[in-house]
């Protein structure tokens, strides 16, 4: 079996068109078509069938393309084996939004450099639901927020950083009293939904402060931009970035004993993937240094 054949089955897969396969591999439309036809001669069932202008895998297909990373895994550690290369493989690593968009882009791009041939998947999502997904098997591993409670023995939380937080308040307001500030301005929470959320609400009621909630949500850029824009204060972990550009800010520190957000990596001991995760790992701790 020629694996540029299913390579293109699964981008074809991914983006519901020839066309955008093509794109994705910089090949022409034409050649993404041969390619499938000489894969569909090879299994001799139709893979994929054509919607008006997309293009869907059939049931054979399907099938095919459940066990296409394995086979294409096994063959990228066949070619590191007899060319030298140290790591190759895939990896199914979800990652909450501050990870996806502050952490892994730096540490991705300097493994792209280093192991062309590792394959890392990934999948956004709030915390628990990666956690969730990890311990079904779904992921080989999630960044998320640190839990709050005990994990199970087969698991590890290796972290990434300690996010103090802060009150973050228009760049017009002068005062650094936290407690008067949160007493009578508009208060937009960061959503208690999320393992994240749950620290400064936690705060809060140890210090008996309830604030005059205007707004709840998860997406911390978001809540940045409003902060700026006047419409209320937010306790917040001191994320990595990036952040919205161009907006009035100040950032108070909470007075003792102030949380922290813990973000890290959660993965299995026993992990079949293991040589990979420690890559991963390693890319990522050079880039927080």
């Amino acid at each position: 079996m020629d694996t540029r054949n299913l390579e293109t089955l699964v981008a074809v897969a991914q983006r519901g068109s020839l066309a955008g396969a093509a794109q994705q591999m910089n090949l022409t439309a034409t050649a993404v078509a041969q390619r499938i036809r000489a894969l569909e001669d090879e299994i001799g069932a139709p893979l994929v069938a054509r919607a008006g202008r997309t293009v869907r895998p059939t049931e054979a297909g399907h099938a095919v393309l459940s066990q296409a990373e394995t086979v294409l895994s096994a063959y990228r550690g066949l070619r590191a084996a007899v060319t030298g290369t140290t790591i190759a493989g895939s990896l199914r690593l979800g990652a909450i939004s501050t990870v996806l968009t502050g952490v892994l882009p730096d540490a991705l791009a300097h493994l792209s450099q280093s192991q062309p041939d590792l394959r890392v998947f990934l999948e956004p999502g709030t915390s628990n639901d990666l956690y969730d997904r990890a311990l079904s098997g779904h992921l080989d591993a999630a960044a998320i927020v640190r839990p709050a409670f005990d994990l199970p023995k087969s698991w590890e939380f290796t972290i990434w950083r300690r996010e103090r937080l802060t009150l973050l308040v228009p760049g017009d307001e002068t005062r650094r009293d936290v407690t008067r500030i949160l007493q009578d301005r508009p208060y937009i929470r960061y959503d208690r939904q999320q393992w994240g959320g749950r620290l400064p609400q936690a705060w809060l009621s140890d210090m008996g402060i309830t604030p005059d909630v205007r707004y709840e949500l998860d997406a911390l850029d978001v809540i940045a931009t409003l902060v700026s824009r006047g419409l209320g204060v937010a306790i917040v972990p001191d994320w990595i970035g990036p952040r919205p550009e161009g907006l009035s800010l100040r950032s108070l520190p909470l007075p003792n004993p102030a949380p922290f957000r813990e973000i890290g990596l959660l993965w299995p001991r026993q992990s079949p993937r293991m040589q990979v995760l420690r890559t991963v790992m390693g890319a990522v701790a050079q880039v927080i240094r």
